[in-house]
């Protein structure tokens, strides 16, 4: 059974030079486990990581153009 899916694109935000920290962790804010966050960034968010592993995610990245990243956060029981 697959949980909530949410997806976010952070891509225009950084192109204007918008922070999306703030807005990332609204999102996954209510995820419950089994839950999935999908993040397309331009760049490989590496600095996430931790914080995202710290709230218990996993994490798939994959790249799909120069300037578009697509991570997969899955939320563990």
């Amino acid at each position: 059974m697959v949980g909530t899916i949410v997806e976010l694109d952070v891509r225009e935000d950084l192109q204007k030079k918008i922070e999306p920290f703030e807005k990332i962790m609204n999102a996954v804010k209510p995820l419950q486990p089994g839950d999935i966050f999908i993040l397309h960034a331009p760049f490989k968010p590496i600095p996430l990581f931790p914080i995202m592993k710290a709230k218990g995610f996993t994490y798939e990245a994959e790249q799909i153009e120069k300037k578009h990243w697509k991570v997969t956060f899955v939320k563990q029981g």
